[in-house]
Parts: C-alpha cells; sequence; structure tokens
C-alpha cells in the first residue's frame, strides 16, 4: 500500500498536461511512467486522462478506470485524488475535437534529499522556472557552432 503524502518530507511536485491527437489512450506511455517510478526518479501522485470527442463532448477517466487499468498496473496505486473532477473538466474544455491528454502529478523523488538539505539549513526556493524546449534546443544549437 503506498504511503501517504507527507507534506515535511516530499520532493518538488510538478503537473504536466501532454496532449494527444485522436480521443483515445493507447497506453504508449505507461512502461515509461512505470520505470521512472520503480527506478525512484518520481512517484505519481495522480494521473487522469481528458478527451474531447470529434462531436466536443468531454470526458475523463481516473487510473482506476478498466480503460486505462491493464496500460498502468504496474504503478503503486497513483490515485491520490489531487485532480478534481473540476480540474479535469477546465482541461477537457481547452482541448481541440477529436483529442485527449494524459494529466500527471509527479513528486521528483530524485530531489526530495536535495529539498530536505536545503530546508534543514533554513534555506528556501524562491523561484523556480523551466526553460522551454525550443529555447535549449536554440542554445544547444548556437554554442555547437
Amino acid at each position: 500500500m503506498r504511503q501517504a503524502l507527507d507534506s515535511d518530507s516530499i520532493g518538488p511536485v510538478d503537473v504536466a498536461v501532454i496532449g494527444f491527437t485522436g480521443d483515445n489512450f493507447s497506453g504508449e506511455i505507461a512502461p515509461i511512467l512505470t520505470r521512472l517510478e520503480t527506478a525512484g526518479t518520481v512517484r505519481i501522485i495522480d494521473l487522469a486522462f481528458v478527451r474531447k470527442s470529434a462531436s466536443g463532448d468531454t470526458d475523463w477517466v481516473e487510473v482506476a478506470d478498466a480503460e486505462v487499468d491493464a496500460a498502468l498496473s504496474a504503478l503503486d496505486d497513483p490515485d491520490q485524488d489531487l485532480l478534481n473532477d473540476e480540474d479535469l473538466m477546465l482541461i477537457a474544455e481547452t482541448l481541440e475535437p477529436a483529442s485527449a491528454a494524459a494529466v500527471v502529478v509527479w513528486e521528483n523523488t530524485w530531489a526530495s534529499e536535495l529539498v530536505g538539505a536545503i530546508r534543514g539549513a533554513g534555506g528556501e526556493l524562491l523561484t523556480q522556472d523551466r526553460i522551454p524546449h525550443e529555447i535549449v534546443v536554440d542554445a544547444v544549437a548556437a554554442i555547437s557552432n
């Protein structure tokens, strides 16, 4: 059974909405998510799939639903219900017709030891930004020339 979340020891937490063409989940990302969790790199906290049909109808499925459960059965009960119905409806409404998205909330467990040391030293994170992939690609290209 999965341990409860502990705000004193949890590492940084991210949420990602990953869009897909078509309104069905194929399960192709499941083995990677499972491998990352098994390796201790991340801890999947919550995971859901939202979709919008070609006619514009929206819905979502949680990991426990039979439709996606088989593909993600190796994950250690990721449903902590941090994503509520309102969150998922808002995300589903932003999708283009005939598309879907995986919504993943994960703890960066690889960083929890560093976070603990920072907190123990009286430090706090003042800002954190993610550099967009396109900027990284351009920067790498610029230094490679």
